[in-house]
């Protein structure tokens, strides 16, 4: 018995932790609940605005700023290629090892590029050019796009948040309620501690949404090239989301015309058409002209003998001028492999343009679905769940404080106005991402300005 006692002894003391500590730890928490931390991520008066986001991003992303250093360095090679091949200087001389004779040569040439190899290299340079500029406003879409649908998710997880606060305070002030009804007798202590437990979830709840959000705004910090430890505090709501679209056909007319990925597609069928003929041009004559100045200084002997008797030599010194002409002559390689190689990139990229085509239709028509039935259900959430969901609750919480429902209805009803205001402002959020799809889609300038 005496071994049996203390384990008695520490089964109550567990117990007494496990019941007692939390408790009082999370009254002691209730203290906290009413800090917001909303401000951390929402300011209506000076906060950025996702056009705001967008600039910000366009500015400092560093994949833009790797594009626009790829269009300068196209841009130079476009410059590259308007000049002229350079001419070369070639000097040459001889000298017997005995003796006193040498030969000066000096001759220059000067290639002529026949056939079309200067013009030809030139429109290939500002067709890679063009390119490169089609690649950049490409990407400038794909970004700003993701700020703006990021910038809404981050507004939908910052009302979350506020959201989670205001229950978390009203769900406080209920609770110091109950406890004087408590302490007047007329309520059990057990609603008391059910109170308490249900602050406690939506103090959870509120923690889980924090966080949620945080994660969130890091994400939106990346986009805009921002250090996590950077302030960042938005502005903007989910008002005047229903707007008329244009037509489906006018919004597909507009995307097959305006979207620079399928203007890159058809800059690269244009730029293989450049490179054929610029195989054709590299395969055909070329020719270079070339000069050059002679000088031979040499001596010989003379028949007789000088007054002392040695033979006499004759110098002399020669000049001539050179003229020549060189040419390339395309016997046996005319490019026939190249001309191939960019007739086969030409088809291949005839066919990825064809196909960008039908999945833009796709794109736009998904887009306008999307936003169709988003709008139709943030209209239904509007006008016949949210207002009825509130009004129910207040009933529920009327016909409680006057005993007639119990405090698990009024609890239930709770986390049913709880679920529908997520889902409206999850509903708010659909409606305005798909219009940002529609925006992106159909390369709308609303979406980079």
């Amino acid at each position: 018995m005496q071994f049996f006692f203390p384990q008695i002894s520490f089964l109550f003391a567990a117990l007494i932790f496990a019941v007692g500590p939390p408790a009082l730890f999370s009254q002691a928490g209730l203290a906290t609940s009413n800090e917001k931390t909303l401000e951390r991520y929402l300011d209506q008066t000076s906060g950025v605005t996702a056009d705001d986001a967008v600039r910000i991003a366009l500015e400092n992303n560093g994949e833009l700023l790797a594009l626009r250093s790829d269009v300068d360095a196209a841009r130079a090679l476009v410059k590259q290629a308007h000049l002229r091949a350079n001419p070369s200087l070639e000097t040459s001389g001889s000298r017997p090892a005995r003796g006193t004779d040498n030969t000066l040569m000096v001759r220059g040439i000067l290639p002529l590029e026949l056939g079309g190899r200067r013009a030809a290299r030139i429109l290939v340079a500002e067709r890679e050019a063009s390119l490169r500029e089609l690649e950049l406003v490409d990407r400038e879409r794909l970004l700003a796009s993701e700020v703006r649908m990021k910038f809404g998710d981050a507004l939908a997880r910052s009302l979350k948040l506020q959201l989670a606060e205001n229950l978390v305070a009203e769900a406080v002030q209920q609770l110091d309620l109950v406890k004087a009804r408590v302490v007047e007798g007329r309520t059990a202590p057990l609603e008391e501690s059910m109170t308490l437990v249900e602050v406690n979830r939506l103090r959870s709840v509120r923690e889980i949404a924090e966080g949620e959000t945080n994660i969130v705004f890091l994400e939106l910090r990346s986009l805009m090239n921002m250090r996590p430890e950077d302030p960042l505090r938005i502005r903007g709501d989910f008002q005047n989301l229903l707007v008329t679209m244009p037509p489906l056909a006018d919004a597909t007319s507009a995307a097959l015309q305006n979207r620079p990925d399928l203007a890159g597609m058809r800059a690269i069928e244009d730029l293989s058409v450049a490179r054929i003929e610029q195989a054709r041009a590299d395969g055909r004559i070329d020719a270079s002209v070339s000069g050059g100045y002679q000088r031979m200084n040499f001596s010989f002997p003379l028949n007789g003998l000088t007054d002392t008797g040695q033979v006499r030599p004759i110098q002399g010194i020669f000049h001539s001028f050179v003229l020549g002409v060189t040419l390339q002559l395309p016997v046996r390689d005319r490019n026939q492999g190249k001309i191939e190689a960019a007739a086969a990139n030409r088809d291949a990229a005839q066919k990825r343009r064809e196909f960008a085509e039908i999945i833009i239709r796709r794109e736009v028509a998904a887009a306008r679905a999307r936003y169709e039935s988003s709008a139709r259900a943030l209209e239904i959430y509007r006008v016949g769940v949210l207002d009825r969901s509130r009004a129910n609750l207040d009933v529920v919480r009327q016909t409680y404080e006057l005993g007639s429902k119990t405090l698990l209805d009024y609890i239930a009803e709770r986390r049913r106005y709880i679920e529908t205001e997520n889902a409206f402002i999850d509903a708010q959020r659909d409606v305005y991402q798909a219009r940002v799809e529609i925006l992106r889609a159909t390369a709308a300038r609303e979406l980079t300005k």
